[in-house]
């Protein structure tokens, strides 16, 4: 991930990205394949998760990234947060980003609840120090006081989603990054976790959400983005983006 100086922290640019996957994981590439260079045609068997995708991203804006499934709503999200990293284009990033990308990224399931808290905000650059003090209340938004002993393996779906958005909503990272795993939670949690959203959009966080449910989507985000078959289709307000989307896929 590159740094972009005259983009302001917790902004971002994206200028013409592609990435390659697979469709067989039996496939390999050969010798020659490592010194091609990174405009190289696809082979047979591969194809492009993302294409030629450019947009920019502003301070505390709030994006939503629209679209079906296996169309790049997921890939584009680890792209920014460098979880993966594109074979054409560049994605400038300004500021760290706190990823919400999958429910069991960064826990490990034969540590404990506590461990894995200490681990994983570590990862996220919280000192010691930082976690100790917040601890107790990550554990009380998560609402598993009972289970901080527990091997992380041993909860439930929503416990781990409790758990998980709880830590990641605390670091002080500008952009937040959410892909559809609170639609895992309950009703009640949900709600609680959509309120911690709106603080910190209104503490001038920058959101990426994916999401199905238009009404999170119309709740949170201004602006939106759609994909289809890899490529930026529109981009644009978010009720727009949604009506373009609706048509597409009635």
């Amino acid at each position: 991930m590159a740094t972009e100086p005259s983009i302001a922290e917790g902004g971002m640019r994206i200028e013409g990205v592609g990435i390659r996957f697979k469709r067989n994981r039996q496939s390999r590439r050969n010798f020659k394949d490592l010194f091609a260079g990174r405009d190289r045609r696809s082979r047979p068997g591969e194809f492009w998760a993302l294409q030629d995708v450019s947009f920019t991203v502003h301070p505390g804006e709030a994006i939503g990234v629209v679209g079906r499934n296996g169309q790049g709503k997921s890939t584009l999200l680890k792209l920014v947060a460098q979880v993966m990293f594109p074979d054409v284009g560049e994605v400038y990033v300004v500021g760290g980003v706190a990823p919400l990308i999958e429910i069991t990224g960064g826990f490990v399931n034969d540590l404990t609840v506590r461990d894995n808290v200490y681990l994983t905000a570590g990862l996220h650059g919280m000192t010691r120090r930082e976690i100790d003090e917040a601890f107790d209340e990550i554990i009380a938004f998560a609402e598993i006081a009972d289970f901080v002993d527990t091997p992380y393996k041993h909860l439930s779906s929503g416990m781990k989603v409790r758990i998980a958005f709880s830590v990641i909503s605390r670091l002080e990272e500008p952009i937040l990054l959410v892909d559809e795993v609170l639609a895992v939670g309950d009703k009640g949690f949900r709600e609680k976790c959509f309120t911690r959203i709106d603080e910190l959009l209104a503490g001038g966080r920058t959101l990426f959400l994916v999401s199905h449910s238009e009404r999170d989507l119309l709740r949170f985000c201004t602006r939106g983005l759609y994909l289809d078959r890899g490529k930026l289709v529109l981009d644009g307000p978010i009720q727009d983006v949604i009506d373009r989307y609706n048509a597409d896929t009635a």
